[in-house]
């Protein structure tokens, strides 16, 4: 009920993929990992519980405005994504992708790319047929879950 009842991004973020990291509050952003040029942070609408989305701090729209570091750096961190799901959540599987451009599903300018944990036998169709989706773990559980197996794996 805390995440159906929560208000969605205050009105003052304009920009969240810009604002949120530096708003000098990992916790509450839900950013659960840093890279030098891009992060991890925990989705506050997700597709399964854990579905991170992997941001370069710099505001582009596409892949192609990124500088070849900034590729680099946006990759190892969904390596890292990668490592740090399995790590926590131990899914079956993980979908990885970018949606980019309004026609392909993006939903904020900022390029963004999402690593959704998979289970045999998950909510598959939920999302897609009865557009809705399954929280069993709230937001803050599993950002203090994802941030313990960060620091544990970059320990």
């Amino acid at each position: 009920m805390e995440y159906i009842e929560a208000p969605r991004y205050p009105a003052a973020l304009q920009r969240p993929f810009t604002e949120l990291p530096a708003s000098g509050d990992d916790r509450a952003a839900l950013i659960v990992h840093r890279a030098p040029q891009s992060y991890l942070i925990l989705n506050r609408y997700p597709y399964n519980p854990g579905h991170l989305l992997a941001v370069p701090f710099r505001e582009v729209t596409d892949l192609l405005e990124l500088t070849p570091a900034e590729r680099a750096d946006l990759m190892e961190e969904i390596v890292f994504g990668q490592k740090l799901l399995n790590a926590a959540l131990k899914p079956d599987g993980i979908n990885i992708g970018f949606n980019l451009g309004s026609a392909a599903g993006g939903s904020i300018a900022h390029l963004h790319g999402h690593l959704v944990p998979r289970w045999n036998g998950d909510n598959n169709f939920m999302p897609v047929l009865a557009q809705t989706r399954i929280l069993p773990q709230a937001l803050d559980a599993m950002w203090e879950r994802l941030a313990a197996a960060a620091q544990q794996l970059t320990a």
